[in-house]
């Protein structure tokens, strides 16, 4: 093959499979490698690559191969002289890779790998035309009509891509001829078997918002922005739009001069009817405006937890026919476009359903007693409509302001209802501990049958289950195979559970001691301690400086005692410390410090008599008590600590008693 007839051949073959030039590159030569392995029966173990000249199309195959001196396989060995035309520092026991490329491998190759390497473009086709329609979903593409059904139609696509856009997804009404060019949105893309499958959309919403970023600049460019789509295909829809910028006119700019951008879309969607509104972050001008072309009198808004957010909208007699449109077309599409639930009524009958509501509601007559004088009025005017007499436009006024005035005092009554409501379930929320929120209800002990009614109910959590019987126990009894002895199991079972209570949170203890310490006026108490030494030098015994017979008043921080005092007190101690630590080696190990400051102390003081009680008021006022001898020593005889006392009898000297 000339070079001319290669590079015109290659050249074919990209612009068919519209595919990159390295793509179909890698796939010959992919090919050719499989078809060397074919030809020589080499193992798969051994690297081999393929080189192909773009320009003449010449293909060279190199192999890795060991240099050895006598060649025994020529597959798998070659000589050092060849080895070295391809590398210069290779030797002997190394390996190569050098050209083998076979004689009249030309023919052998483009019989053998000709179904290679279709099928390597055809993967690699695949693969391009997913990565590309993968990019494109939700995004308008052009095509051709190829077949057409009831069940779907089949597009041509770019990159030789089918799409397929399934009868539910078609416009209804819209019929398709073959060869037709038809736009349409990239819904799903799917990667299948035989290629990708691209599921196309002439209904959805997307195609709608797409059409309007095609046909007003302003949407594309991001001054205009799409809020909200509501949209019934072929019939009509709803878009609410709104300026991000001050001093544009989002509704005029979708419409365009004469309608002339609207009218193209129009012509797209088989004459579907669009209302272009203006999006209000108020829901009740932004309700007004999604019942248009209807004119509202009054919108109503109430929200409670059964029946959700509903809408009541009032309007005249004469409008309430468009209001609610076709088969209720156009308020079905308001509601989709707000997402409040819609109730359209007309004056005369939301003046009757006000009058039901005083006659009912005493609570109501009571907070409107000026209304509840003009019902005979109201009632006056309702009797002539029925009649079919004509009404005045202001008995219409009057009617509108009874009944704007009923249902605002109505939704006041419903909000603090609901306030009142959510206190309680707070306040429920507050008496149950927090770890029941966290325990699972398959560890309460209930039996298997009720929970498993309790668990479909959605009840997943103790706290969960608790909640619903401290605010509605009938919630719970109402449920389908719950009956009292199920309510019993149950009260039973949370009865006996225990939940540990939260731990203390340690940054928190912290931040309150420093706050504690902080404190103005707070006295501290510092208690200093003493290191005595023992005699016998084995130990060391920390000795409590704390002065016993500070006065209470001291403590309290109410007097303070003289400093002269004070000093006695501490020295006396002092030497009482001294006494007692000259006589550690008499006792035993295992009676501590603080047993003989007890012993001590009862030696000293004993039983409490009432002369002592008495003179106790004496003691607070830093009077010292007096001290007397005592020493502590241990008595083999009797196997224990005992304590004698010195009295001191005139000049005689001490006499030692125990």
């Amino acid at each position: 093959m000339t070079k001319s007839e290669f590079a015109l051949a290659f050249n074919e073959v990209l612009e068919d499979k519209q595919l990159p030039k390295e793509i179909i590159l890698g796939a010959i030569e992919s090919a050719m490698v499989s078809a060397y392995r074919r030809a020589v029966n080499a193992s798969s173990a051994q690297h081999v690559e393929a080189k192909i000249d773009p320009e003449t199309g010449q293909v060279l195959i190199y192999a890795e191969k060991e240099v050895v001196e006598d060649i025994v396989d020529d597959r798998t060995e070659v000589t050092l002289e060849e080895a070295r035309r391809f590398d210069p520092d290779v030797n002997l026991g190394d390996m190569a890779v050098v050209e083998t490329t076979p004689a009249d491998f030309g023919r052998v190759a483009a019989q053998t790998a000709r179904q290679v390497i279709q099928q390597r473009i055809r993967e690699a086709e695949r693969a391009a035309q997913m990565e590309y329609f993968d990019k494109q979903s939700g995004e308008i593409v052009s095509g051709v009509v190829q077949a057409t059904n009831a069940q779907s139609t089949t597009v041509g696509l770019d990159m030789k891509a089918e799409g397929m856009l399934p009868g539910n997804q078609r416009i209804p009404g819209e019929r398709y001829k073959m060869h037709d060019r038809i736009r349409a949105v990239v819904l799903e893309v799917k990667d299948g078997s035989r290629g990708p499958q691209i599921i196309l959309s002439r209904s959805h919403r997307n195609f709608l918002r797409r059409l309007l970023e095609n046909e007003v600049p302003e949407i594309y460019h991001g001054i205009v922005e799409v809020r909200a789509i509501a949209r019934e295909p072929g019939q009509r829809a709803k878009v609410a739009v709104m300026a991000t910028q001050p001093g544009v006119d989002p509704v005029g700019a979708c419409v365009g001069i004469k309608g002339v951008r609207i009218q193209a879309i129009v012509k797209e969607l088989h004459d579907e009817k669009i209302d272009i509104i203006q999006w209000d972050p108020d829901p009740v001008i932004y309700i007004s405006k999604a019942i248009s072309p209807a004119r509202v009198n009054g919108v109503f808004l109430s929200e409670t937890p059964d029946a959700g957010r509903t809408a009541t909208v009032v309007v005249q007699e004469d409008q309430l026919s468009l209001a609610i449109g076709r088969d209720g077309q156009n308020a079905r599409l308001a509601a989709k476009l707000t997402g409040w639930r819609i109730d359209i009524k007309s004056l005369v009958e939301a003046a009757g359903d006000s009058i039901r509501k005083l006659q009912i509601d005493a609570e109501l007559a009571e907070m409107l007693p000026a209304v509840v004088e003009t019902v005979p009025a109201i009632e006056q005017i309702l009797t002539k409509k029925s009649e079919g007499r004509p009404v005045t436009p202001e008995e219409y006024t009057q009617l509108s302001q009874f009944v704007d005035r009923v249902e605002r005092r109505t939704i006041q009554i419903q909000e603090e209802a609901a306030r009142v409501e959510e206190e309680r379930v707070t306040a429920a929320r507050a008496e149950i501990p927090a770890a029941a929120f966290e325990m699972s209800l398959y560890d309460a002990g209930i039996k298997e049958h009720i929970l498993n009614i309790l668990t479909e109910a959605e009840f997943d959590t103790v706290g969960n289950l608790l909640m619903a019987l401290k605010i509605d126990p009938d919630k719970v009894l109402g449920l389908p195979g719950i009956g009292p002895k199920a309510m019993e199991n149950i009260q039973e079972s949370l009865a006996a559970l225990t939940f540990p209570e939260p731990e203390p949170d340690p940054e928190a203890q912290d931040g309150a001691e420093i706050v504690a310490e902080e404190a103005p006026g707070a006295e501290q108490v510092i208690e200093s301690e003493e290191i005595v030494e023992s005699p016998v030098g084995e130990e060391q015994a920390i000795v409590p400086a704390q002065d016993e017979a500070q006065p209470e008043a001291v403590a309290e921080g109410v007097v303070e005692a003289p400093a002269e005092e004070k000093a006695k007190e501490k020295k006396s101690k002092k030497k009482e410390e001294e006494a007692l630590s000259e006589d550690a080696d008499l006792v035993k190990d295992d009676v501590s410090l603080d047993e003989l400051f007890a012993l001590k102390e009862m030696f000293q003081t004993g039983p409490a008599t009432e002369e002592e009680e008495e003179s106790d008021d004496k003691k607070k006022k830093g009077k010292k008590k007096k001290k007397k001898h005592v020493e502590i020593e241990y008595d083999e005889e009797l196997g224990e600590v005992v304590a004698r006392k010195k009295h001191k009898r005139g000049e005689d000297g001490f006499e030692e008693n125990w």
